[in-house]
């Protein structure tokens, strides 16, 4: 389900939107596989009763071991907007984070090298504030998220002291923080394009 775009404060757009990465669905997916191969050993080698109640009672395991996970995969939200961050989960409760981009104050990532080639990893974002560090866990490609993160703090922080700046000041910077490498040539393409449509 998309981030409601009634939360969004005015001229607030989405920069990114994401899931946990799929390997938090690796167990899930490793006993389903399990379940299938007792489910067939169960048809080709019992009879009758038997057979059904290894059959209901593998799907019993696996939904009691499994359907928690999935559902949490589901219900698990990051987004990136060009004013914060936001993290919302919870499947009967809800909880969520939300972190405005110029409070961060460090974006840091961590991959084991099984992560470093599924391209996922851990996330710490640092903040002014109460909350002070927040830890994400299963990020897709949590690198490039940290330069995302940056350059949309850069591209913030610029916008706040500009205040009233036009729209060729802007542009500016933002060409700035491409060519210092903080902003790549597609996002860079992408803030341009908002600013243009106003």
């Amino acid at each position: 389900m998309p981030y409601p775009e009634r939360l969004l404060s005015p001229g607030e757009e989405i920069v990114r939107e994401f899931r946990p990465h799929w390997q938090f669905l690796v167990l899930p997916i490793l006993f389903l596989l399990g379940l299938l191969v007792v489910v067939v050993f169960a048809a080709i080698q019992m009879e009758g009763g038997a057979r059904w109640l290894v059959v209901v009672g593998g799907v019993a395991v696996w939904i009691i071991l499994s359907v928690k996970r999935v559902a949490e995969w589901l219900t698990t939200q990051y987004v990136i907007t060009n004013e914060r961050v936001v993290y919302r989960a919870g499947v009967f409760s809800r909880s969520g984070i939300e972190i405005p981009l110029e409070s961060i104050t460090n974006v840091s990532f961590g991959q084991t090298f099984v992560e470093r080639i599924i391209r996922s990893g851990d996330l710490v974002i640092e903040s002014a504030g109460e909350g002070g560090q927040s830890r994400y866990a299963d990020i897709p490609d949590p690198e490039g998220m940290q330069r995302l993160i940056y350059g949309q703090r850069e591209a913030r922080t610029l916008s706040l002291r500009r205040g009233g700046s036009s729209v060729a000041d802007e542009l500016a910077g933002l060409a700035d923080l491409r060519d210092r490498g903080v902003l790549t040539e597609e996002e860079f393409e992408a803030q341009k394009r908002r600013l243009l449509e106003g």
